[in-house]
């Protein structure tokens, strides 16, 4: 076993080994039934309950599908290997999915129903896991973690009865995409696409917990859930539109690295305006003086 494939182990022992110390370690986190209580439960027309909160979700129904066509048509997506189409087919297919399995949910909202509304979410935020991987690391190792993902983000929803499992699937994507997004140096140009994505993820989940204040600063016009679908929504809208733009990077350069020479050279334009503005200064304090 060469260097790199042992590091690769050693790798996933340890993502394991640190999963299995927090379920562990950690209390068992049932599902709260007061998460079924949103603020708005108003059947506004054509006799649909929690009509926002269903409709909500077209838009998914409307980039998910876009996505997919484009994924496979006429390689508009520029997609550099098979690891790469079927992340990306498997992302866009739980978004189309997330347009279903949410408005079902919110129809009857309770545990039984809600399987059906994170399952395909689930599925997205692991199929970015390996895109991540496939982009940011390598290729093949990114390729093969895509199905054992998706089949772990799976299974976090169907077979336990505990939040834990089906946390970490949703936010160490959250924390560790924005992450890489910014130290790694990317393939594709657009990287900072993934941080629009990241932001608007993050204003959704802000909107979910104040779900009721919205409701009530807004009048009982929209409530925070309802706005959340919509800024959810925008993740693969962003993320479309970056697949569309991007080419392959000629220089890999990491965001970071960016920001450290755009900075450095905003200070040095700075110091280069002070000295101006100095000998400017200095020379007409002479020039005073003399006369």
């Amino acid at each position: 076993m060469d260097a790199s494939r042992r590091k690769k182990w050693v790798a996933w022992a340890a993502a394991l080994a640190i999963f299995v110390v927090l379920m562990l370690v950690t209390p068992a986190i049932p599902q709260d039934e007061d998460y079924h209580d949103f603020a708005d439960q108003r059947t506004l027309f054509l006799g649909i309950p929690n009509t926002l909160n269903v409709i909500s979700n077209i838009p998914f129904l409307f980039v998910g599908i876009t996505g997919l066509v484009l994924c496979h048509y006429n390689d508009y997506f520029r997609l550099s290997s098979q690891g790469e189409l079927w992340s990306w087919t498997l992302f866009f297919a739980g978004v189309t999915a997330v347009a279903f399995g949410s408005s079902y949910y919110h129809l009857f909202p309770n545990d039984a129903t809600l399987v059906w509304d994170r399952l395909p979410m689930t599925i997205a935020f692991t199929s970015i896991m390996a895109i991540f991987i496939i982009e940011r690391v390598d290729d093949r190792a990114g390729t093969k973690s895509l199905a054992p993902l998706v089949i772990a983000g799976a299974l976090s929803i169907i077979f336990f009865d505990d939040l834990r499992p089906y946390a970490l699937v949703q936010f160490v994507p959250c924390i560790a995409i924005p992450i890489m997004a910014i130290v790694i140096p990317p393939m594709y140009t657009h990287s900072s696409y993934w941080l629009w994505a990241a932001g608007f993820y993050l204003l959704a989940k802000v909107e979910e917990a104040a779900d009721k204040p919205i409701y009530e600063w807004t009048h009982q016009i929209v409530s925070g859930h309802t706005l959340k679908h919509l800024c959810a929504a925008m993740v693969p809208v962003f993320l479309a539109l970056m697949l569309a733009k991007r080419t392959i990077e000629p220089e890999r350069v990491s965001l970071f690295q960016k920001w450290k020479i755009s900075w450095i050279a905003v200070r040095e334009n700075q110091s280069k305006d002070r000295n101006t503005v100095d000998v400017n200064y200095g020379y007409a304090a002479v020039s005073t003086s003399e006369q």
